[in-house]
């Protein structure tokens, strides 16, 4: 039970990771705010990442798995920001 925890502690520690770095990331490209919005931007933008690439059947040839979810929840983050400042 115990290992279980620490794989949620760990998974969720790299969801934020991701989130953050994403989310700063998106931030230098399009400007931003606070450290907050920069992690709900990149979390979200993964999601948002993983959907359009997904769909579009899109293959970034990265192997590295931390750094493709990087640029997948990038590219998803910068994607939901330019929609949210178009509807607003």
């Amino acid at each position: 039970m115990d290992e279980l925890k620490k794989l949620d502690a760990q998974a969720i520690a790299v969801i934020v990771g991701v989130g953050l770095a994403a989310g700063f990331i998106t931030n230098l490209i399009l400007g931003g705010g606070g450290i907050l919005r920069t992690l709900v931007i990149g979390v979200i933008g993964s999601g948002v990442g993983a959907l359009i690439l997904g769909a579009l059947k899109v293959d970034l040839g990265i192997r590295n798995a931390i750094v493709r979810q990087i640029v997948v929840a990038t590219i998803g983050a910068i994607v939901l920001v330019l929609l949210a400042r178009y509807i607003g």
